[in-house]
């Protein structure tokens, strides 16, 4: 097996790992920070103990020697962490994961400050369409059921903040992230611990919080792992997935319908990702292939 074809699986099965991820949100039944802790302190708690085991202490000390960039993607990935539960308290399903869909947008301009690389027409034009799409489904928060805009503002942040810890870690690709994760997620449900009511949780409500804390889990180790082995825009179209589905999966099993607005904007801004990241694609394999 090829490295790309070993990352493509490994990023798609990560993808498809965290597009229950809002399901489980809106089935748990307690609030929000509780919701985040319990996540957080599964996914960070287990897989730092899985670290500790096999690895050792050496994956922290690596991720930490890093500096800057480790705490730039441990504050991007905890502070997502507890946002995205917000969100998807305060909004719809649908509205939350086509907004962090733009997250490649914000990679681009963050990368475009701090790494100095160059915005290309086909970026600019990726933007162009995809802020009109993000307002379409902001503007529909006022009309659709379930929707806010202080929901789809949360979800804006995770959308930043995701991108910050992603290009973090491009600078540092070397060094294998899973264990910065292990510590983000860790300290954030330290963090959300004292707002949050762990122990009132329904017990017959506990499969479903494991559940949820194992999914996380499973697409954040391998949502570290394989886009190492693949190309930005290779994941572009993969994670382009949750998008679609997790919608879908929302309306199949709680009836939550997106609205059209949503649909509309998130149409726009799954489009445009999409016909960005596969002419990019296309143009690399045709450099490969001369």
């Amino acid at each position: 097996m090829t490295d790309q074809t070993k990352g493509l699986l490994i990023t798609f099965f990560g993808v498809l790992f965290v597009v229950p991820d809002s399901l489980f949100v809106r089935l748990i039944e307690a609030d929000a920070l509780t919701i985040a802790f319990w996540r957080l302190a599964f996914a960070g708690g287990l897989s730092a103990f899985w670290i500790l085991a096999l690895q050792g202490t050496e994956p922290f000390h690596a991720v930490l020697r890093t500096g800057r960039f480790a705490v730039i993607y441990m504050i991007g990935i905890g502070a997502s962490g507890i946002l995205f539960v917000v969100a998807v308290s305060l909004t719809s399903v649908a509205n939350v994961v086509f907004i962090i869909a733009s997250l490649p947008v914000f990679a681009l301009v963050f990368s475009r400050i701090f790494l100095r690389e160059p915005l290309s027409p086909r970026t600019l034009l990726t933007i162009a369409a995809v802020v009109p799409g993000l307002a379409i489904i902001a503007y529909g928060s006022g009309e659709t059921e379930n929707a806010s805009l202080a929901g789809d503002l949360l979800a804006l942040c995770v959308s930043a903040l995701f991108a910050a810890s992603l290009t973090a870690a491009r600078h540092v690709r070397p060094v294998s992230m899973v264990a910065g994760m292990a510590m983000a997620y860790s300290a954030a449900a330290l963090l959300v611990l004292p707002f949050a009511h762990p122990l009132l949780v329904p017990v017959e409500q506990f499969p479903l919080v494991m559940a949820h804390g194992l999914f996380i889990l499973l697409s954040s180790v391998l949502l570290a792992i394989g886009p190492r082995f693949i190309t930005s825009a290779e994941v572009g179209l993969l994670v382009l997935l949750e998008s679609v589905l997790a919608p879908l999966l929302a309306w199949v099993v709680i009836a939550e319908n997106p609205g059209i607005y949503t649909l509309i904007g998130g149409g726009i801004v799954v489009g445009a990702l999409f016909v960005s990241n596969a002419v990019l694609l296309l143009r690399r394999k045709k450099s490969v292939g001369r």
